[in-house]
């Protein structure tokens, strides 16, 4: 069973949460394949894992788009209130999460986006979780950590999800095997739809080509297999990559750090996340 150091309670329970502290933390340990299903919170989430890295996903609903969100380690997600959404854990995942209270969060963006976590802001978190329940009287570590927050980079490690159901059932088989080749128009009968109406259907429901989804459903694909302990060499060959080097070059651009870069720091991050 996971380890609970403190959760924020979610709507569906009707609770108010109880601490009215800007920053409330919450602190588990989970499984390879241990799944959060859908959920929500009365707080923004800051959703953090020590080692491990989490799938994050959302429904689409008439006002916003659904998507699937990666992250790594060296990663957190900004879950904003209120935002239903499910958690698929990949390796062992020790979760280190903040929940920050609306004023203190009022700079935090209304859509999840995922944040580059400085090391600074990682001792940060791992920290607070640890002194828990202990007060932070003088202020300095919540300040300090929405400080870091304002300043992190935002990276692109979103993947959106569409409503039509003839793209939405083309998007699901290529995750399931992203790395088919096929051209869009081989895949256009799967879909029951022309090419033409496929090409417009990304981008008026997606916001990119299909070459730009394939791509992107492929590095975050690249993730999972890559925290699991796969070499390089065979992710970038079965996700259709001519080369490893063609693969590192996409892995570079998309991350800015190269395949091995990132399996480094996992694995740093991974000794330093231990248990609660």
């Amino acid at each position: 069973m996971p380890n609970y150091v403190e959760v924020q309670p979610d709507l569906r329970s009707g609770r108010a949460a109880r601490s009215g502290r800007p920053i409330t933390v919450f602190g588990s340990d989970y499984a390879p394949g241990e799944h959060l299903t859908a959920h929500r919170h009365a707080r923004g989430q800051l959703a953090f894992a020590a080692s491990g890295i989490m799938t994050v996903t959302t429904e689409g609903t008439p006002t916003r788009q659904g998507g699937a969100w990666i992250v790594p380690p060296s990663q957190a997600l900004w879950i904003p209130p209120r935002l239903t959404h499910a958690i698929r854990m990949t390796g062992k995942v020790a979760m280190r999460t903040l929940y920050l209270r609306g004023d203190a969060a009022g700079f935090m963006p209304d859509a999840p986006e995922v944040l580059a976590v400085s090391p600074l802001l990682r001792e940060l978190i791992l920290r607070m979780i640890e002194r828990w329940p202990e007060r932070d009287r003088d202020g300095h570590m919540t300040a300090l950590i929405l400080t870091e927050l304002r300043a992190a980079p935002r990276l692109k490690l979103r993947l959106p999800m569409p409503r039509d159901e003839r793209l939405l059932r083309l998007c699901r088989a290529l995750l399931d095997e992203p790395g088919d080749p096929r051209s869009l128009p081989q895949l256009a009968r799967l879909a029951g739809a022309s090419t033409r109406n496929l090409a417009r259907l990304f981008q008026a429901e997606l916001g990119m080509g299909f070459t730009a989804w394939r791509q992107q459903a492929r590095l975050m694909e690249a993730l999972r297999r890559l925290a699991e302990g796969a070499p390089v060499t065979a992710v970038a060959l079965d996700l259709g990559y001519a080369t490893p080097s063609a693969f590192a070059y996409m892995f570079r651009r998309a991350l800015g750090t190269p395949p091995s870069r990132f399996l480094l720091r996992g694995r740093d991050a991974a000794t330093a996340g231990g248990p609660l």
